[in-house]
């Protein structure tokens, strides 16, 4: 029950000649993406969008090189590989030739934009340059990636992906306005993505989904309702800082259907009188990427590996519409990644990305999930 859907920010609405970057890189940059938004509400009654950036090289093909943005410390510097060395095919990356396991390089960095909206999420109020998190630290040195803002007592914390050729990684924010943030460090290591904490305490510990990455899994018997894969695994914590993983196993695939093949976590977990709401992603393998749709499940309030309900229906899908005016812009369709959400009374605002180009925001009727 989708009361409003619409695009509230695109690559269009972004001035690059405000970009951490500006004047710090001599060749000349495009925004790939303005996706992926984190969300939540300020102390003023705004929301607040914390919108990844892809800034990405115009020409990252030259001279038979192919290069990447590289942040090193003091300056935003650029690698090159021949170009005979690399998978160039996807827009977004290349995957190197001959290394004996996958490694890829990206041809666009990214970094998070706060974009303050009004209470209902349909207009922009301000954006805030003056802000923007770039990367900061060694780990974050090709970027950082899809925050997920959560407010847990009286602060807000945000996981982010940081990506650099030491791990693939979560890393924590913290701010007590969210508006100005200070980085925590590492939380979870390498290739642990869409790391979620629920927006609350259970038994005075933090909790949060989690999603690690691998090249191998071991099978489910024969007739298991459960298809091995990525699935959403779970973790506690005393203090948001030091994580243990949950005995329990969380939300996994099931055998029956294709469409939820590969799962991760969507927007923090809120809590209803029937339990913890949790958005997430399934992936349907079609092509390069998949089809990406949102689906949501309840969790039991105290054990949250625990589905008290799971819709095997999207709730969100990708909405070719709304991305019509900037059709231009494509690189890659059915994608819907929801990455945020907050209660407005009668309904939930929903952020998401839409086709890792813009934003979108939409309204959900709580009545869908009764």
């Amino acid at each position: 029950m989708i009361l409003h859907d619409a695009l509230i920010f695109t690559p269009h609405d972004i001035d690059l000649a405000r970009s951490p970057l500006a004047g710090r890189i001599e060749v000349e940059t495009y925004v790939l993406g303005a996706f992926n938004p984190g969300l939540t509400r300020l102390p003023n009654g705004n929301l607040l969008l914390m919108v990844r950036v892809a800034e990405a090289l115009r020409q990252p093909i030259r001279d038979r090189h192919i290069h990447a943005i590289r942040w090193d410390g003091d300056a935003y510097r650029l690698d090159r590989w021949p170009i005979d060395r690399v998978d160039p095919s996807d827009p977004r990356k290349f995957m190197m030739r001959q290394a004996g396991w996958r490694v890829m390089a990206l041809t666009s960095l990214s970094w998070l934009l706060p974009v303050e909206l009004s209470p209902d999420g349909r207009r922009v109020e301000a954006v805030h340059y003056d802000r923007a998190l770039a990367p900061g630290a060694s780990y974050e040195c090709y970027g950082i990636e899809d925050a997920r803002i959560s407010r847990i007592g009286a602060r807000w914390y945000m996981t982010v992906c940081a990506v650099s050729p030491e791990r693939h990684c979560t890393v924590l924010y913290t701010s007590d306005n969210a508006l100005d943030w200070r980085r925590e460090g590492i939380v979870l290591d390498h290739q642990n993505k869409d790391m979620l904490l629920f927006e609350g305490l259970i038994e005075g510990q933090f909790w949060a989904q989690t999603r690690p990455l691998g090249d191998l899994y071991f099978a489910y018997p024969p007739d298991s309702e459960w298809r091995a894969g990525p699935a959403i695994n779970l973790a506690s914590s005393p203090d948001a800082l030091h994580w243990k993983p949950c005995d329990h196993p969380g939300l996994r695939p099931h055998a029956a259907t294709l469409a939820t093949a590969r799962m991760g976590g969507g927007a923090p977990p809120v809590l209803t009188d029937r339990g913890w709401l949790s958005l997430w992603h399934g992936v349907e393998p079609m092509g390069v990427v998949g089809i990406y749709r949102t689906y949501w499940s309840l969790l039991d309030a105290a054990e949250p590996w625990r589905a008290v309900r799971t819709e095997h229906a999207p709730l969100l899908e990708a909405n070719p519409a709304l991305t019509e005016p900037i059709k231009d812009l494509m690189y890659l369709d059915n994608v819907v990644f929801t990455t945020g959400i907050v209660d407005a009374g009668d309904r939930y605002i929903v952020a998401s990305g839409e086709a890792d180009l813009a934003c979108r925001i939409s309204w959900i009727d709580k009545r869908a999930f009764g």
